[in-house]
Formats: structure tokens, C-alpha cells, sequence
């Protein structure tokens, strides 16, 4: 995709590692992490699989978590970005959130009620429709630009940010807020320990041992400006989104392709489309879920397409976050750009001679000017966005 640079003037992020982004990049720095059984709900499956769980959040009566955390993730970017609210009434203001089992599948009342032959309250319905979090923060803050909420599964929150991007380019808005939300639930919970791609204890991406993912939650949002509105405010950007790529592998419903086909196609549309060359890439934040198939293919790919350049994943600090995953990780991205230095690996002890090329083990300094963000999602969807810093 062809990519005119987009300033990125504003971050937020909620999730296990922190309540706001500066909490969450001290305690990866600290390589600190605390997964633990969730606390939210109940399950009788005889092992207690641990979650990267935000504590001390509660969502209002009148919306479900995920959009909760939209919320909260949107209100820390825009005051990142110096908007106020006035301000933002003067542009056309879009709102592009992805998500995937966050809008309905953690509400049970209304089923649980029907099967037992009663008449069900609607209000957990109600709560479901007032809840779609694209529109909540738009309808929170009166935007009345464009308003999408993506559901691709783990990619959603990358593609929601690229096309957020493309809706500058377009001149469809003067400011978009992107990025992803999605909650921790019973049902997602049983239902990744059916696939058996659930770890028992801490998640351990790209290590010799690993053997599956911990679910997460949360969100991060991103503010984009258009070149106009940035300059009439003087707003220096943090980074700039200068390239996002997608491609699909179709070749099973959960799996990557071995080959890696989808994931080196969305690199190179992502490389592409400004012309980057390898050298300039100074890190890359991959997908990293800590299952055998995932990991394999990513690292194989990553020495193939990039070899030498550092990454890292920060499921080990959020745990899987399924479609605020992108956003997170693309917020973390641009911030450790910004700050010229990578987190170490969590949970990665045991170089796997399988793999290509292993992660960071320690907190690492970076040079280069740009950095990726990749997902690898169910379905076959691979999503890479990429930020450059300075003006470009």
C-alpha cells in the first residue's frame, strides 16, 4: 500500500502491564510480569490456566468492558495529543477500533436464562448494543467523521490502525483515533484451552519450551493527524505510520501457513510501499504468542526477510489480547522507537534450534529509523504496520 507518512501524535494503552502507557513501558522494562488465574470469572476445567488480567478497572453498568477500555485507552491518547474536546469539535474526527469476542461473547445472562425456560431481562442485550467501541467513543465525544469497528480476528487492532491511516490519506478526516479493545471472558477462556494452545504456566514465546499462549485484555488507541492539523497546531509527532500491509494465506482456520507465504507477503506490501530498505529497520514487535506453530513460522520468516534485525514479543508482559493485540503492540512499537530501546523477551530462557533466529533476552538499544509491527491472526490474516521517527 502506497504510504504518505502519518503523524502519530498521541498514545494510550490499558492492559496486565499497566494502566496507562508509562506504567505499562516501566514494569516490561523491570521485566516484570504476574499472570494469574482470572479472578472475573469461574471455570470448573480441572487446570487453572493463568491470564494477564487488569486489575482495579470497573467498567460502568451501561457498557461491557471491552468498550470500557476503548474508552479509557482513547481519553489517555487525546490528552497525549493536547486535544480538547473544543478542539476537536472544529475537525472531522473518525474513530477505527478493532475487536473480536469483546462485543458480545463474554455476556451469558440472556442464554443461561433461556435454557433454564426462563424469560430472560434484556438488559445484558441492551448492554451489548450500546457497546460496539467504535461507536462508543465516538458517540462519547460527538465525532461525526467516519466510525468502523474491524473484527479479523488477532489482526483487527493492526488493520483497525492502517486504516485509520488511509482515511487521512483519503482526506476523509483531520484526525483519527485508532487502535483496539477487547476483554477477558469464560468463554474465550474455555474455549483456547479446548484448542490446546493454552500454557498452564507463564507463556513463553519463542523459548525452546513453550507451549502455548496466556490470554489477555485491554486496549491502546492511537490519535493520526493530517499533515494540515498538525502543522496549524505545531504539534510535534511521536512517530509517523509510513507503511501497513496485509495479505491472507487461506490455509487453515487456525494455523499459519508453514511457509510463511501470507506474513512475507504483508512485509513486503509493507516495505513497499515508501521504498524502506531492511537496514533501516531497527526492530521488529512480533506476533510472538508462544505456540509451537506460530513462533516457528514467524522466526523463519523474520531470518529470511530480516535477518539480524532484533525482535521481540510483549505477550510474555499483556498476554494475548486477541484484537486489541495489534494496537497494543503498535503502540508499544512506536513508543520504544521513540525511545531508542527494546524490552527484553519475557519468558524466553532456551534458544529452539528449530527456530530461525531467536528474540532479545535482555532490554536492548536500537539504531535505525523505523520499526514493525506484525500479526499473525486466525483464518490466515497477516498484518505488519510500520513507523518511522524524526519528519519525514
Amino acid at each position: 500500500m502506497s504510504s504518505v507518512p502519518v503523524a502519530v501524535t498521541g498514545l494510550g494503552c490499558i492492559c496486565a502491564a499497566g494502566n496507562n502507557l508509562n506504567e505499562c513501558l516501566d514494569s516490561m522494562f523491570r521485566g516484570t510480569r504476574a499472570p494469574r488465574p482470572p479472578e472475573r470469572f469461574f471455570s470448573n476445567h480441572p487446570i487453572r490456566y493463568p491470564v494477564f488480567e487488569v486489575r482495579d478497572f470497573s467498567e460502568p453498568r451501561h457498557l461491557l468492558r471491552t468498550a470500557a477500555f476503548g474508552l479509557r485507552a482513547a481519553a489517555e491518547a487525546l490528552s497525549d495529543a493536547g486535544l480538547e474536546r473544543e478542539q476537536l469539535a472544529a475537525f472531522k474526527v473518525g474513530v477505527c477500533m478493532g475487536t473480536t469476542v469483546g462485543c458480545a461473547v463474554s455476556e451469558e445472562t440472556v442464554c443461561r436464562a433461556y435454557r433454564s425456560g426462563k424469560l430472560p431481562d434484556m438488559e445484558p442485550m441492551e448492554r451489548i448494543f450500546r457497546s460496539n467501541p467504535a461507536s462508543v467513543i465516538a458517540r462519547e465525544y460527538g465525532f461525526a467523521g467516519p466510525c468502523q469497528t474491524i473484527v479479523n480476528a488477532c489482526s483487527s487492532g493492526t488493520d483497525a490502525v492502517g486504516l485509520g491511516a488511509a482515511w487521512i490519506r483519503a482526506g476523509l478526516c483531520d484526525v483519527v483515533l485508532a487502535g483496539g479493545a477487547d476483554e477477558l471472558g469464560r468463554i474465550t477462556y474455555i474455549g483456547f484451552i479446548a484448542l490446546q494452545i493454552a500454557d498452564e504456566t507463564p507463556c513463553k514465546p519463542f523459548d525452546r519450551g513453550r507451549k502455548g499462549l496466556n490470554l489477555g485484555e485491554g486496549a491502546a488507541m492511537l490519535v493520526l493527524e493530517s499533515e494540515s492539523v498538525r502543522r496549524l497546531r505545531n504539534k510535534k509527532a511521536r512517530s509517523f505510520l509510513t507503511g501497513y500491509g496485509s495479505a491472507g494465506d487461506a490455509y487453515h482456520l487456525t494455523a499459519p501457513k508453514p511457509d510463511g507465504a501470507g506474513l512475507k507477503a504483508a512485509l513486503a506490501e509493507t516495505l513497499a510501499g515508501n521504498g524502506t530498505v531492511a537496514e533501516s529497520i531497527a526492530f521488529v514487535n512480533a506476533h510472538g504468542t508462544g505456540t509451537p506453530d506460530n513462533d516457528r513460522v514467524e522466526s523463519r520468516v523474520l531470518a529470511e526477510v530480516l535477518p539480524g534485525v532484533p525482535f521481540f514479543s510483549t505477550k510474555g508482559y499483556t498476554g494475548h489480547t486477541l484484537g486489541a493485540a495489534g494496537a497494543i503492540e503498535a503502540v508499544f512499537t512506536a513508543a520504544c522507537l521513540e525511545l531508542g530501546k527494546i524490552p527484553a523477551n519475557a519468558g524466553f530462557v532456551d534458544p529452539d534450534p528449530e527456530l530461525g533466529a531467536a528474540p532479545v533476552a535482555q532490554a536492548t538499544r536500537i539504531t535505525g529509523t523505523s520499526a514493525l509491527s506484525e500479526t499473525l491472526a486466525f483464518g490466515g490474516n497477516n498484518s505488519v504496520v510500520m513507523f518511522s521517527r524524526g519528519e519525514v
